[in-house]
């Protein structure tokens, strides 16, 4: 078994960064000749968790910095997104399908629902007023027979 392989990418809270963080994550993740949907799944997620940090951690303040960190370690692909921003006041409240704080943007409220969803396994961490990091887990089924 190898050491698993990582990238760390930082940027600024802005809307026009969560295109290039999905398509970041998803050309290290491809490395792994994962499926469409796989990859599509990846994106999605990356997608959902950078517009959250964005709207809801740094209120859409551009001077905000998320962090990811992706790791591929065989058929497992950990990717961790976090913002040093406002957190979340109640996680299982912001957990509900449909729920969001931001009405009047006309958010769908379904962002951990997809995340959920998509991905093996979602951990959130979160503290008001010192921000929110979210643990991913996604097994690469593609790669799975080579190491069967």
């Amino acid at each position: 078994m190898s050491e698993p392989n990582f990238m760390t990418l930082q940027f600024a809270s802005r809307s026009e960064n969560e295109a290039f963080a999905r398509v970041a994550v998803a050309a290290f993740v491809s490395q792994l000749d994962p499926t469409l949907n796989e990859l599509t799944d990846i994106k999605t997620v990356v997608s959902e968790a950078v517009t959250n940090s964005i709207i809801h951690g740094y209120n859409n303040k551009p001077d905000g910095v998320i962090t990811i960190t992706t790791k591929i370690d065989d058929d497992v692909v950990r990717i961790t997104i976090e913002d040093k921003g406002s957190g979340i006041d109640d996680l299982e409240q912001a957990k509900q399908p449909l729920y969001t704080s931001k009405p009047e943007l006309e958010r769908s409220g379904m962002g951990f629902t997809i995340m959920e969803n998509f991905m093996d396994e979602v951990e959130v961490v979160t503290a008001v007023g010192i921000g929110t990091k979210i643990n991913m887990l996604k097994r690469i089924e593609s790669k799975k027979a080579l190491y069967n």
